[in-house]
């Protein structure tokens, strides 16, 4: 039992030098949480984003998927939680969110955090193993316009949760996690709300002002 215990402290010991330094590779990194609804038009500014000023774009989606498609160990861990319908625990997360953002470190203007965080939680979390946000944009179109917008992709994606009824539960559900977390971040100043019922030039002029503010 002794050989165990010690075995574990060490995996322990080597989980936190490894976050250190981590953390170290990211400390003078510009993060961006974009939050905003199904429709918002977020995914089409954050392209914009990494065009213009070289920011390294990352939805936690995504990375879930490349990990499952990729046959590593993670992956298939991932993808037997997922086929049981279970929610991915939130250390996993985080780990691939750190892991993406330290390969890019040395070569990335910044980091967009697409989408994330999604509760209260899930930013505290970030912070303690990641590092802080510098800005929040928060991508904001009314919910008649979201609404509008996904019924009208949905007309020609053939997506089945693009129907009206369904769009309206999303959105549901994504206002009533999200304002928590506006409110946590607002608390401390670095919420720029960006009116995305505009055109998509429009509402790229307001990240621009955002982002050019930084310091």
């Amino acid at each position: 039992m002794g050989c165990s215990g010690s075995k574990s402290t060490t995996v322990s010991n080597s989980d936190q030098a490894k976050s250190k330094a981590d953390r170290e590779k990211l400390k003078n990194s510009k993060i961006i949480f974009v939050v905003g609804g199904p429709g918002s038009g977020k995914g089409t500014q954050c392209d914009r984003i990494v065009k213009q000023y070289g920011y390294t774009h990352l939805s936690t989606g995504d990375l879930l998927r490349a990990e499952v498609s990729s046959g590593s160990d993670r992956g298939k861990t991932l993808s037997a939680i997922m086929e049981r319908g279970e929610l991915v625990p939130l250390d996993t997360v985080l780990d691939m969110l750190r892991d993406a953002m330290v390969a890019k470190a040395a070569v990335s203007k910044g980091f967009l955090i697409d989408g994330y965080p999604r509760e209260v939680k899930q930013g505290e979390e970030f912070e303690k193993k990641i590092g802080a946000p510098s800005l929040l944009l928060y991508v904001d179109a009314g919910s008649d316009t979201m609404v509008k917008r996904l019924v009208k992709r949905g007309e020609t994606s053939g997506r089945a949760d693009d129907n009206e009824e369904t769009i309206k539960k999303r959105l549901e559900t994504y206002y009533k996690a999200t304002e928590p977390v506006i409110a946590l971040y607002e608390g401390r100043g670095i919420v720029r709300k960006i009116n995305a019922e505009g055109s998509v030039d429009d509402v790229f002029k307001q990240v621009s002002t955002a982002l050019d503010a930084l310091k």
